[in-house]
């Protein structure tokens, strides 16, 4: 599975107006909730407070990568939110958080949804993709970037 398909472009919301970590869940979970068409948003949000209150999944200079498991999905999903202004997400350095890669999977994948993880450290790594990701305007351009940047990395590979 490829991050660009995972992230495809109804998956990502530009311009979140959310401002600290709960808010964020809850905006980026009812956009999920809205584009599958499910109605389990309290259970997807349990999954990923119970995730948070290990270690917060704010893990490097404005991102986060907030993740749970749950059996509200049948298989991984991954949902982008971006923000402007910044998120006050209890991150490990201290900072806002621009870019969150939301990834939920039910509880018996845990293959697929660790190479989810693992695919996005490599991609993160590169602060290129933070600054080209972090300034688009729409999803499509999001997407964009994604796939630009995960076709790079498969190309070193």
């Amino acid at each position: 599975m490829f991050l660009y398909e995972l992230f495809s472009p109804e998956f990502i919301q530009i311009g979140l107006q959310a401002e600290d970590k709960e808010e964020v869940f809850e905006e980026l979970v009812d956009r999920f909730c809205q584009v599958i068409k499910s109605d389990s948003r309290e259970d997807i949000l349990e999954a990923l407070r119970t995730r948070e209150m290990k270690m917060s999944t704010g893990i490097q200079k404005g991102i986060a990568i907030p993740h749970g498991k749950t059996n509200a999905v049948d298989r991984v999903y991954g949902m982008l939110g971006i923000s402007r202004k910044g998120i006050d997400y209890e991150a490990l350095d201290g900072n806002p958080v621009h870019l969150l890669f939301l990834v939920l999977g039910p509880p018996g994948d845990s293959e697929q949804h660790l190479k989810v993880l693992q695919r996005l450290a490599e991609l993160l790594v590169n602060p290129q993709f933070f600054t080209e990701l972090a300034v688009q305007k729409d999803a499509q351009g999001a997407n964009g970037i994604i796939k630009k940047h995960e076709d790079i990395l498969i190309a070193l590979n």
